[in-house]
């Protein structure tokens, strides 16, 4: 079998695998294999590991929707400035964020909240799950909803994407029984490098190459190419035919019939 092409991503302190590898003998590093056909990406192995434990990469309806995904661990500035795009542009977006993101930015927390956004669970330290037990994924993940909830009117966190993107069978099973449903991703490119941007129109060229009906587009705050690109990417992803959703949007109509949710 061919290689996969991999890029891993992390909220803060990351780095991107290239080939399909294990992390530590324990975990894998999410990745898949980019095409140049604005489609599905592919996922090998994964695939059938996120079906059973109800976890997702994208939308494979093959509808022309967009899910924004945003990864907070620390503030650069430009997290207001996504939200003014967010909000004049009516685009939900999900946040996730871990416990030094909420405790030294309550405040960027509570308007995410406020402006309709939804916040999910990308634990509280950032350890690796794949080499800590059960208890400490569920103390992790306890500890950052607990505190979005003092700081916000989110009182629960539903959405777990997991640190560095490593993750295997166990990590999955562990957390479906703890109630999270893991959220990956099926569009990135390298946008955490602060000191490495290179200009808006190379954060829009990426996403605009890259696209596919159903992504999961997976960003990062501290990106000023990115902040600088939202509103136009948001634009002109409009003009073809795409439209942004909520990851309540994509699970609600997982779960339901075409009929009831109202799909044909």
């Amino acid at each position: 079998m061919k290689k996969l092409i991999m890029l891993s991503m992390v909220v803060f302190l990351t780095f991107p695998f290239f080939q399909m590898s294990t992390v530590q003998a324990a975990g894998y590093g999410w990745g898949y294999k980019k095409n140049s056909n604005h489609e599905l990406p592919y996922i090998g192995k994964y695939e059938s590991m996120l079906e059973e434990y109800g976890a997702y990469y994208a939308d494979k309806t093959g509808q022309k929707n967009i899910y924004l995904t945003f990864d907070n661990g620390y503030e650069e500035g430009y997290t207001d400035d996504i939200l003014d795009v967010l909000k004049n542009k009516d685009v939900p977006a999900t946040f996730f964020v871990t416990g030094h993101y909420v405790e030294s930015e309550p405040d960027l927390v509570k308007r995410m909240v406020a402006e309709g956004h939804i916040i999910g669970n990308h634990s509280y330290h950032h350890p690796d799950f794949s080499i800590i037990t059960k208890d400490a994924i569920k103390e992790e993940l306890e500890d950052l909803e607990k505190a979005v909830a003092e700081v916000s009117d989110q009182d629960e966190l539903k959405y777990l994407r997991p640190p560095r993107g490593i993750f295997n069978e166990q990590t999955l099973k562990w957390s479906y029984e703890l109630g999270y449903i893991h959220v990956f991703w099926s569009l990135a490119f390298i946008d955490w490098e602060t000191n490495k941007q290179k200009g808006w129109e190379y954060a829009f060229n990426q996403i605009m190459d890259q696209v596919h009906p159903g992504a999961v587009v997976l960003l990062h705050t501290v990106s000023s190419d990115n902040a600088q690109a939202l509103e136009k990417l948001i634009t002109e992803l409009q003009k073809e035919g795409y439209s942004f959703k909520s990851l309540d949007d994509l699970v609600l109509k997982d779960k339901l019939p075409d009929p009831v949710y109202g799909y044909e």
